[in-house]
Order: structure tokens, then C-alpha cells, then sequence
């Protein structure tokens, strides 16, 4: 059976020589996030990938810092934002899209199977009527194979579930984007045991990605610094990661890969800002509505199920 959004990434990936993105990394330390800029260098037309809200869960604050400087960076380089392209709704941190969608215009997008979180995650918190829960917080929702352009770059979709039911990659020139999918080799892969993840899935999903041809420049979404390690990183590449990925290099089976991913996922706390992270960015990263008396709220479900 073939693969034909793998076989369009690696055609693109191939041809990338008429189109190299430009690439700016920007790590958060304290939700150990990479958000990108990435731009075409004939156009100046660019996209945001994957950004950051500042929150500060003791006091219920929010604020912009991070956003802030990629703001700088866009304003100081003359670039015009055209997408701000989330690779799945986090856990882990809050999306500033719609704050930099403001001051810089773009179009905030992820994958089309958002709606089926916006199903689980607006039944937990009830969610008012509001909440439509079809993805149409989100300027546009990409199927798997669709492809777009940032300038004169070609961009390829891949749909790679099994962190959670949404999860996109973005081949972008001839970089991917891989959101939680993978980490560096000597970190592994992402947790498989949010609602709707599944570690067999991702394992299938790794296996797309590293079909790609081994040159390709991967991007990760996080870095925790592993022991061993004593700067943080998030570059690599398919080559890197089949010859040492922990997880899966080459040579893992499909069983192997699910045993392992289970048994460790069941060892690990859930994220730190998994609470708020989840309810903000179901919507886009749009904050819940104002109540009555102006002020906004986020709900901790107590004991549910």
C-alpha cells in the first residue's frame, strides 16, 4: 500500500534545493518548549510554530515575554506572518497564537482531528454552548497529505497520531516539525496514555516520519536535558534518529516499542500545566469567556473519571 503524503514529503524534501527555510528556534525553559519561526528567505513570508503563552499557575496570570521576543524577531527581520501552525493541542504549555495573531496577523491552524479532543476535553471541563467543539476556533484544519505554501516554500501535512488524536508534522522545505511525536535520540518519544493516544499508533507514526530520506532536518517541540547531556538541543535528523533514537532506532518491533512505551508511560506523572494548557488550547488558545463579573475562570475537575 502506498503512502502518498510520504511519497509528496520526500518529492519535496528532495526538490527542497529551490526552497530552504530559514529557522529560528526560541526555548522556553520553564515549559521546555521550542517555539519556531520559520520563514522564506525570497519572500519574507513566514509562519510561527508551536508558540507560548506565559503562565504562571500560583497566581492564575498570564504574560508575554516569550511571545514578546518572537514578536521582535518577525518585526526586526521584516517578515510577514502568514500561518501560526500548531502541531496538536498541548499539555504541557499555553498557545499564544491568538496574542501574536494580533499584532501580526496569520491565520492560527492543526490538524482536523482536533474536534476529537474538543469532544473529550470539552466534556470533562463542561464546556458551555458555546464551545462548538468542531474545530472552527481554528482558522483552518489540515487533513493528512494537504499541502499549503509559506512564500515560495512548499509545506506538506502528515497526520502522525498516537501522542494524542490530532498530532500533525510539518515538512516545511526540507525541515519537519514534529511537535511531540519524537524527542532527541537520547531522550526517545512522546507518551502515548493521553485520552485518545496510543502507543501502537505511534509507533506507526514514527515509522512515516523516518521513511523520510535521512538528510531531513527534524525539529522537535521539547528538550528535558537527559542525564548525560548538558545543553539543550532539538535539531536532528531521520539518519540520527534510526541509528539512536532509545525508543526507536532501527531494529524496534512494533510490539517491542508498545511494551516499552506502556510500561513507562504508566511510571509518569501528568503535566505540570496539563489543567489549564488543555482548556486553553481546545480553543485555539483562546482564553474561556469572561463570566458575569468580567472575569475569566479555568476549572480543576475534582475527582472525575
Amino acid at each position: 500500500m502506498t503512502d502518498s503524503a510520504i511519497d509528496t514529503a520526500r518529492a519535496q524534501i528532495n526538490s527542497a534545493q529551490k526552497g530552504v527555510p530559514q529557522i529560528k528556534a526560541f526555548f522556553d525553559p520553564d515549559t521546555f518548549t521550542v517555539t519556531y519561526v520559520v520563514h522564506d528567505p525570497e519572500t519574507n513570508k513566514a509562519a510561527i510554530v508551536d508558540s507560548v503563552l506565559d503562565y504562571d499557575p500560583a497566581s492564575g496570570r498570564t504574560s508575554h515575554n516569550s511571545a514578546d521576543a518572537v514578536a521582535d524577531y518577525v518585526k526586526q527581520h521584516g517578515l510577514t506572518v502568514e500561518w501560526h501552525l500548531e502541531t496538536h493541542a498541548h499539555a504541557d504549555h499555553l498557545s499564544a497564537a491568538p496574542y501574536l495573531q494580533v499584532m501580526l496577523g496569520g491565520k492560527i491552524a492543526i490538524g482536523e482531528h482536533i474536534a476529537t479532543v474538543q469532544q473529550v476535553f470539552g466534556k470533562l471541563f463542561n464546556a458551555g454552548t458555546e464551545f462548538q467543539r468542531d474545530g472552527s476556533d481554528f482558522d483552518a484544519l489540515w487533513k493528512d497529505g494537504d499541502q499549503f505554501k509559506i512564500g515560495n516554500l512548499d509545506v506538506t501535512v502528515l497526520h502522525v497520531p498516537g501522542h494524542t488524536p490530532a498530532c500533525v508534522a510539518y515538512v516545511i522545505g526540507d525541515a519537519v516539525f514534529v511537535g511531540d511525536t519524537m524527542f532527541m535520540p537520547d531522550y526517545g518519544t512522546a507518551r502515548a496514555d493521553f485520552p485518545g493516544g496510543d502507543a501502537r499508533t505511534l509507533f506507526r507514526s514514527l515509522r512515516r516520519i523516518l521513511e523520510l530520506p535521512g538528510s531531513t532536518r527534524l525539529f522537535m517541540c521539547h528538550d528535558y536535558l537527559p542525564q548525560g547531556r548538558d545543553e539543550y538541543k532539538w535539531e536532528t535528523t531521520v539518519a540520527d534518529e534510526l541509528a539512536k533514537n532509545i525508543h526507536a532506532h532501527e531494529g524496534v518491533s512494533e510490539d517491542e516499542f508498545v511494551s516499552m512505551r506502556e510500561t513507562r508511560d504508566a511510571t509518569l506523572d501528568m503535566p505540570r500545566l496539563i489543567l489549564p494548557s488543555v482548556q486553553v488550547n481546545m480553543r485555539a488558545g483562546h482564553l474561556p469567556p469572561a463570566e458575569e463579573n468580567g472575569v475569566r475562570y479555568l476549572k480543576i475537575p475534582l475527582d472525575a473519571v
